[in-house]
């Protein structure tokens, strides 16, 4: 848990849910904070234990300690982005995220919809753009039209995004994407209602969970709206069978394009009847209030079972 994104504080959220609803009596469970000041273990007193980087052990009362598998509850750099992954593949250890690579490139929001529309998924009109490329607010208008969203290309929780509603307003909301990130997209507003899918693997078998609504008070999906209930979330959510297999559809598929395993939440955005995929997050919030916990409640996935059902996954 922990990171060095802005997202660190949520992630430590996530980390101690994750902790707290492990059976102890099944595992010897510790909390690792991976900080850019430090790499620490944390025994139940929170004393904190550095980790040795060389085989990701640490020494408790003269015994080394080595993992069985890792619970990877990092949200942004650089746990969904498959540094760390990356490293604890190389050293032997399993976890429960997807391999390094799919990590990379589901956490590369240009990339993920370069593969998903090359397989027929509707995605947004999008232009991408790296620092000190020259910006022709013409052009960007001319493809995406307004209002519009810019967004960094390598960041969650709605940190550097903003919606767009005027010529004035695209250039500032560029300035604040490229304080988050190098790479940033700008996609045209699709305005419908918002569906956010959980796919876990259960029982050695993919699970597409009950579908959430996502309603927003705020202007969009934004932090407020995430994490301090600034939005109405409907699970499941009410909407015809027939609309709920189609989602359902189309969300197995992008997880299967994009060859994931463990936690996936995806969003999509419905208009005039076409589904439209907006991103797919791959360590998504595990707190009490987070989408993906809830969406298990409602199917009968209790925190505990979900948590140790991707241990057993990764150890399997």
């Amino acid at each position: 848990m922990g990171g060095y994104s802005p997202e660190v504080n949520i992630s430590l959220k996530s980390g101690n849910v994750v902790y707290n609803h492990l059976n102890k009596e099944k595992y010897n469970p510790f909390r690792v904070h991976i900080l850019k000041e430090k790499w620490v273990a944390l025994d139940e007193f929170n004393k904190e234990y550095y980790i040795d980087k060389n085989d990701f052990s640490f020494i408790l009362e003269d015994k080394k300690i080595i993992f069985d598998c890792v619970f990877n509850a990092i949200h942004g750099i650089p746990g969904e982005n498959g540094e760390l992954l990356a490293y604890l593949n190389l050293i032997g250890i399993k976890h429960t995220s997807a391999n390094s690579y799919q990590m990379g490139i589901t956490f590369n929001k240009r990339d993920t919809l370069s593969i998903v529309k090359d397989y027929g998924v509707k995605t947004a009109k999008s232009i991408y753009l790296n620092k000190g490329n020259p910006i022709d607010l013409k052009a960007i208008i001319d493809k995406v039209g307004l209002p519009c969203f810019i967004k960094p290309n390598n960041a969650g929780s709605s940190f550097g995004i903003s919606k767009a509603h005027s010529l004035a307003q695209i250039t500032p909301a560029i300035n604040k994407a490229f304080k988050e990130d190098t790479q940033i997209l700008i996609e045209s507003f699709l305005d419908g209602r918002e569906f956010s899918v959980g796919i876990i693997n259960h029982q050695q078998k993919l699970k597409v969970l009950p579908i959430t609504e996502i309603i927003t008070e705020n202007d969009f999906f934004d932090y407020e709206a995430k994490y301090e209930g600034k939005s109405e979330e409907i699970t499941p959510a009410i909407i015809s069978l027939e609309l709920q297999e189609q989602i359902e559809l189309v969300a197995e598929k992008v997880y299967n394009i994009l060859s994931l395993s463990g936690f996936s939440r995806s969003e999509f955005i419905l208009v005039d009847q076409e589904l439209y995929f907006l991103e797919i997050n791959t360590v998504p919030g595990l707190t009490e209030e987070s989408i993906l916990p809830q969406q298990a409640i409602c199917a009968g996935i209790s925190f505990e079972e979900l948590f140790d059902n991707a241990i057993q996954s990764a150890l399997n």
